[in-house]
C-alpha cells in the first residue's frame, strides 16, 4: 500500500491552528496596538452562521474587520463567534476555521491564505480557456504543483 505525507492539509491545519491560537489571544487580552485584522471566509459554508441579509447580500464570500468594536469573541475548536458592527447593527456571526479564506493583519503586513481544491480547479480552467487557440496546450493534460508553497516575504517590511 503506497502512502503520502499530505503536506497541504498539515499545512492548512497549522495555519488554522495559528489563527485560533491569535484569536484566542484577543478574546483574553484584547487587541493589543495598531493590530486588527482582515477575514474573508466562504459564506456557502455550512456551518458558518450570519443573518439572512448578510448572506444575501454576501453569497460566496463575506470580509469582516476587527478593528476598534467587537464584541462577545468566543473561539471553540472549529470556529469562533463574534459580533460586528453593521451599520450602526450589532450582528453576531459564526465563522468555521475551514471556511476563513484569508487571514490578514495589515498592521504587521501578515497574511495567512488557505487554497482549495475549486480555486485550483477554476484556475486549471481559466488557463484551459487562455489556450483554446493553442493545439498542443489543448492535448498537454495540465499538471497540478506537487504542493503549494506560502511565501511570507510579500508581507515584511
Amino acid at each position: 500500500m503506497s502512502r503520502e505525507i499530505d503536506y497541504g492539509n498539515l499545512m492548512h491545519t497549522a495555519m488554522r491552528g495559528l489563527i485560533r491560537t491569535v484569536l484566542q489571544d484577543v478574546a483574553d487580552h484584547g487587541l493589543p496596538g495598531s493590530h486588527h485584522f482582515f477575514i474573508t471566509f466562504d459564506t456557502r459554508n455550512p456551518d458558518a452562521k450570519l443573518a439572512d441579509w448578510l448572506r444575501e447580500r454576501y453569497p460566496e464570500e463575506m470580509t469582516v474587520v476587527m478593528q476598534h468594536w467587537f464584541d462577545n469573541l468566543d473561539i471553540d475548536p472549529d470556529g469562533f463567534a463574534i459580533t460586528l458592527n453593521f451599520g450602526d447593527t450589532p450582528e453576531p456571526l459564526y465563522i468555521p476555521f475551514d471556511a476563513i479564506k484569508t487571514f490578514v493583519d495589515p498592521s504587521v503586513e501578515f497574511g495567512l491564505r488557505f487554497e482549495s481544491a475549486d480555486d485550483d480547479a477554476d484556475e486549471i480552467n481559466s488557463e484551459d480557456d487562455n489556450d483554446q487557440g493553442d493545439d498542443e496546450a489543448a492535448t498537454e493534460p495540465k499538471q497540478k504543483p506537487d504542493a503549494d508553497v506560502v511565501s511570507l516575504d510579500s508581507f515584511r517590511k
